[in-house]
Parts: C-alpha cells; structure tokens; sequence
C-alpha cells in the first residue's frame, strides 16, 4: 500500500440518505442485504475492485454533541457475518472507508466481541481500512449531480514495520 497506495473507483453507499435520516444512530449495524439494497436503491452497481465508501454522518455526531457524544460510543457499521466477508473476497474489495471511527459496530450486536469485521477484513483478506473521513461534501455533490461513483486516489504515508499510517484521500468527481 505505502508504495502505490489505493486508486481506483469508488462508490459512496450513502446509508444516511438511504435510511432518510441526518445521521444513522448509535449501534445501527448493516450487513451484506443492507449494502446491495443501499447501491440498488442509488442506481449504483457495485463492481469487483470498487472502493466501498459508507457515509453515516455519525462523525457530525461528535461535533454537535461535543462530550456528550461519548456517553454512548457505540457507532454505526458494517456487521461481520461470513457472508458479507465471502462477498468482499470474491469482489476483491481492496479498501473500506467510512465516516465512522471503527467501520463497524464496536461491538458485534449478537455475540458481543470487538471489531470482528478488522480481523476478517483487514488481517484475512488485506482490505485496507480507511476511518474517519469527511464525507459531506462529497456526498453532497454526488447526491446533486445524481451520482454515486468517482475515481478514488489515497497513499498512505511510508512508516517503517508499521501496521497502519494517516491517509489524505482525494475524491476526484
């Protein structure tokens, strides 16, 4: 990644939109039924290689509610079923990025361990994960234009016998 970083289309689920909702609540998990009918209802095809963007607007969350935000920190996500991880595998999905802080429940809604998705995802497949990312204006221009894809470029920093590094990406519409 640190030598040629992730470049390619990407699609925004817009799951806020998709829900008609300002942010997706606390705890909102989604799985693989959720992620098609979201790209289905945007007229979006989600094609092998794509980069899958989910926006939220739950980082907005953390700005209006200042401290209070962090009196239920259990944020929206995608939920870790083998399903959801056999279709990334055949899609070759190779980066996730969200506006959330951890792309997915912090804690499985059925079984309760953490972060289940990062060790399916991101340690078995090597799908890099991109977290925290300022999604509103994109989304906005995508939702006024009536578009849902765009060409995605991001390079991590290079950090020596580092496991992770800060990426700036750069939506190209």
């Amino acid at each position: 990644m640190a030598e040629h970083g992730a470049v390619g289309r990407a699609v925004l689920l817009d799951f806020a939109r998709f829900l008609g909702v300002e942010s997706v609540d606390h705890g909102h998990s989604f799985d693989l039924e959720d992620v098609l009918a979201c790209a289905e209802a945007q007229g979006t095809a989600i094609r092998p290689h794509d980069i899958l963007v989910f926006r939220t607007n739950y980082l907005q969350r953390f700005y209006d509610e200042g401290a209070e935000f962090w009196t239920r920190y259990d944020e929206p996500g995608l939920r870790y079923s083998p399903a959801l991880v056999d279709w990334f595998h055949r899609m070759e999905i190779p980066n996730l990025v969200s506006d959330t802080i951890g792309n997915e429940p912090t804690i499985h809604p059925e079984h309760g361990t953490a972060l289940v998705l990062h060790s399916a995802l991101m340690r078995n497949l090597g799908v890099a994960f991109t977290e925290i990312a300022l999604l509103e204006d994109l989304a906005a221009h995508l939702a006024e234009t009536g578009r849902s894809s765009f060409f995605y470029v991001a390079a991590p920093l290079k950090i020596p016998e580092a496991s992770g590094a800060p990426v700036d990406p750069i939506a190209i519409t």
